[in-house]
């Protein structure tokens, strides 16, 4: 008996170790996902799952930390999606402990692939509803009260129409803009040549595949609306992270509106001159990646490293 009584004793005790060792193993941190500080390193997931979500992004399962309380929502640029955009982001900030979630929002969904995957063509204003849908969504599933955003070029006044006209300005806390649009742009002579256009009786509606570029005009309707009682909400901690050159966004300073304590504008070129990332590769670069992570958590300032940073992609070279 006393035999069996200790036999059944070691396997109780090997039972409640091998019990133990699965929690363990269950609640440990995952491995850290692969950063590739390069604008393009969306694309091969996107090419291999239409529509899908990057590896760390979209687990609605996921619980905001006492860190960081605050699921980050990313907002794409013009042509952009949920993954193409954001190679780089999604795996920096799910290594970071943050939860971490994308859409595709203006997409060309009624054409084959891949046109799903080419955002922001639609009107902002419906783009900023689609926006404010997942963003509801997000806080439902998280359990969180507000949500931080992301946002490259279009994805700086989606979100910023969303908070003055959809009932947003409460749902956020902190709004980073890469590449920021927040006054539009004049290049190619947009606001010379829409204006023009919209005379003719041709509305931003009516535009061909693009109708959120014909709306990036600084005197169209939205962008007035947006600018109507200034960019900016005392409640919300804005960081402006814009490059010198900036071929999308012209001038460059447009999306530098001044502002209060609440808000912080950067030129990634400023104390690094070697950084020669543009409109695209801006939001591949490492440079303006660690801008981010101190714009979201101030809190915890990391050095900002200075890379020789090439155009487009936005890579070291």
């Amino acid at each position: 008996m006393r035999i069996r009584g200790f036999s059944l004793l070691v396997t109780v005790a090997a039972a409640l170790a091998l019990l133990a060792g699965t929690t363990t193993a269950g609640t440990a941190s995952a491995a850290p996902l692969p950063v590739t500080f390069n604008f393009f390193s969306g694309i091969p997931a996107e090419l291999s799952n239409h529509g899908g979500s990057l590896p760390g992004s979209n687990d609605f399962s996921c619980r905001p930390t006492s860190k960081h309380p605050y699921p980050v929502v990313l907002a794409h640029g013009t042509g952009g999606s949920q993954q193409t955009n954001w190679g780089t982001y999604v795996p920096l900030l799910k290594n970071e402990g943050y939860c971490v979630f994308a859409l595709t929002y203006g997409a060309l969904d009624e054409l084959p692939w891949p046109g799903p995957a080419v955002g922001g063509m639609g009107l902002i204003e419906d783009s900023a509803a689609q926006f404010g849908r997942f963003v509801d969504k997000v806080l439902a599933a998280t359990g969180a009260s507000k949500v931080d955003v992301v946002g490259h070029s279009q994805g700086t006044v989606v979100p910023a129409y969303y908070a003055k006209y959809l009932g947003g300005r409460g749902k956020i806390d902190k709004h980073v803009s890469i590449a920021p649009a927040w006054r539009g742009s004049t290049v190619a002579g947009a606001d010379q040549i829409l204006p023009t256009v919209r005379k003719l009786g041709i509305s931003a509606a009516q535009t061909p595949l693009c109708q959120g570029c014909a709306e990036l005009d600084p005197t169209s309707d939205v962008m007035r609306k947006i600018a109507a009682g200034g960019y900016y909400y005392p409640e919300i901690s804005y960081t402006n992270i814009a490059t010198r050159y900036d071929e999308a966004v012209v001038p460059y300073t447009l999306g530098l509106p001044p502002g209060g304590s609440n808000v912080r504008n950067i030129v990634v070129q400023d104390g690094c001159p070697v950084d020669y990332t543009e409109h695209a590769g801006i939001a591949g670069s490492r440079r303006a990646a660690y801008f981010v992570l101190n714009a979201l958590d101030p809190a915890h300032p990391r050095p900002v490293p200075c890379d020789r940073a090439a155009p487009l992609s936005g890579g070291a070279y």
